[in-house]
């Protein structure tokens, strides 16, 4: 799954501008599925049919767009200032390698004049060396995008750290489950979204577009084992955690339950979720059309929107156990 993973996590994929992931994606779960295509926000779906005499529809999301940048102001010497986008920890991208799309590397680094309690987006530039304006726009022009550069390394035993983990795990957990099952009962869309982490919007427009009778967000979530942390009762390494509420969403309780047997019948360890802040694509799931009956799972994680996120691959391989189950499962 690390190599996997990996082919996943490299491409550039800012919301708003997720061709390139897309496009890896697609190559890989393409053999596995009826039809692959992209809808007009950008969106890729991944649509199999269900084998059942009655079939149900059955949505799958995970977001491919990582948290970035887009150049917006370049200034007499060369230093670009960018505007943000997602939820940037400035704290933790202070003095980071970043790429633009064409390749362009640079340094994202905070004014020399403040203070780390002043790490605020107006504070921040990339230098990407340049002499001059002409010089910079020569390789970097306004609204071109930039990320934090990826990467993706072992730890001890089954735990890896990189970025971004959030949320091409969640991606590459839908391609497992898709070369993983054995018979589709149900139609199953495999949909990764863009815009997820500026307002989960390609969730909302994909949901709409399909009304799924159910659905799952397959997202990172957050880690309660790390030292002074909020209590949480969420570890790494204990199993794939099963949400019950965030700050956007209580997940419907058929699918907590449904999941929560499969997870029983074949031997997969889980956990519960309970999230005081934040969301995922489960609610715009949850609320699209007429509404369905949504739920989520969530990879325990550490470090989240930082250049080193770490996450278990053992709660990573019960999650995907848990979606190939709900794909063979006959949905009422």
């Amino acid at each position: 799954m690390f190599t996997e993973l990996k082919k996943i996590v490299m491409p550039i994929g800012v919301s708003g501008d997720e061709s390139g992931v897309s496009a890896v994606i697609a190559a890989e779960i393409a053999p596995y599925v009826d039809k692959v295509y992209n809808d007009a926000l950008g969106n890729l779906i991944a649509f199999k049919k269900g084998k059942g005499k009655k079939p149900k529809k059955l949505m799958f999301a995970a977001h491919m767009d990582e948290i970035g940048f887009m150049a917006s102001f370049i200034d007499e010497k060369g230093f670009i200032r960018v505007s943000r986008l997602g939820g940037i920890n400035y704290t933790a991208a202070a003095f980071t390698e970043v790429i633009f799309k064409n390749g362009t590397k640079g340094v994202l680094v905070p004014e020399a004049r403040i203070t780390q309690r002043d790490y605020r987006p107006e504070n921040y530039y990339v230098d990407i060396g340049a002499k001059s304006r002409k010089d910079a726009m020569r390789r970097v022009k306004i609204g071109d995008t930039c990320h934090v550069a990826p990467n993706l390394f072992k730890l001890s035993g089954s735990r890896v750290a990189g970025r971004p983990i959030d949320d091409r795990i969640g991606c590459m957990m839908l391609v497992e489950a898709a070369k993983a099952v054995k018979e589709y009962e149900n139609d199953t869309y495999f949909v990764f979204t863009v815009q997820e982490e500026v307002g989960v919007r390609g969730a909302k427009t994909s949901a709409f577009s399909i009304t799924p009778d159910y659905a799952v967000a397959v997202d990172i979530g957050g880690a309660g084992d790390m030292p002074s942390c909020a209590p949480l009762a969420v570890n790494l390494g204990d199993g794939i955690a099963i949400k019950l509420k965030d700050a956007m969403v209580i997940c419907n309780p058929v699918m907590v339950g449904m999941m929560k047997e499969i997870a029983a019948d074949r031997g997969v360890p889980y956990q519960l979720e309970i999230l005081e802040g934040g969301g995922t694509d489960t609610c715009m799931l949850q609320q699209a059309a007429g509404g369905c009956i949504a739920g989520a799972l969530s990879v325990p994680t550490r470090y989240g929107h930082s250049a080193v996120e770490v996450i278990d691959m053992n709660d990573v391989a019960g999650g995907i156990r848990i979606l190939a189950g709900l794909c063979e499962t006959k949905l009422n």
